[in-house]
């Protein structure tokens, strides 16, 4: 591919870390929170209550869940708390177990020793649909900017989302590679944007759309960083 890339955009949960072993240990955490602080929630709503309470959230209040995970999981927790009789006034410290367990990562092996030569490189911004802290994580020293759909009020992938990472970055869309594990929110929806977009696809998955490719495609970052680093300097 000949093109001049200046800055790149990520995608978060999937892209640096995968997400399903975290939302499994979240659901544990909790349910034995509740068995310790509020017993009468945990009674009421074991898992997989719980589960069945925050898919009736997310259908009362579906933008929730594409702008505002924390606010749908937040949601979630003072529902069962007062739909129990359980313990209310503990809603804040139920939210912080949740938050200090959905920031317990476990990094693919390539992504950080990758990120840092992306982040050598170019500056880098996150943007993500999810509720990650990377200050909480660890790593927010490599991104000049970091974004979440929450505090734009939209989303993924509505071009104002990337827009707004263009502009945090300095760059103008057509010189940000945002870099993804979705076909739809990552690739298709930065490329309406008018930004270029490498589909990581760590699965070997098959591209679902006929009508339209991702400008690159690599199964790890380091196979990025090693192609960013045959580029020539921008």
């Amino acid at each position: 591919m000949n093109f001049r890339i200046r800055a790149i955009s990520l995608d978060l949960d999937d892209t640096l870390w995968p997400f399903p072993p975290i939302g499994a240990r979240i659901e544990r955490v909790l349910d034995a929170w509740f068995r310790e602080h509020s017993p009468a929630t945990a009674a009421m709503f074991p898992v997989e209550r719980m589960r069945a309470l925050r898919e009736r959230i997310c259908a009362e209040e579906p933008h929730l869940l594409e702008l505002d995970p924390g606010a749908l999981r937040r949601a979630m927790l003072e529902h069962a708390l007062r739909e129990s009789g359980g313990a209310l006034h503990r809603l804040d410290d139920a939210y912080e177990a949740f938050q200090a367990e959905r920031n317990k990562v476990e990094f693919y092996p390539d992504a950080l020793p990758a990120l840092a030569r992306l982040r050598a490189k170019l500056p880098l911004a996150s943007l993500s649909n999810g509720n990650a802290d990377l200050r909480r994580i660890g790593i927010a020293d490599h991104f000049l900017a970091m974004l979440h759909s929450r505090e734009h009020g939209t989303a993924k992938p509505e071009a104002g989302f990337f827009h707004a990472a263009c502009a945090a970055l300095d760059v103008p869309p057509h010189e940000v590679l945002h870099v993804g594990d979705h076909p739809d929110l990552d690739v298709i929806g930065a490329q309406r944007a008018g930004l270029r977009a490498c589909w990581l696809n760590r699965e070997d998955a098959h591209w679902p759309h006929a009508d339209a490719t991702p400008d690159l495609e690599f199964a790890t970052l380091t196979e990025l960083a090693d192609w960013l680093d045959a580029q020539p300097a921008p």
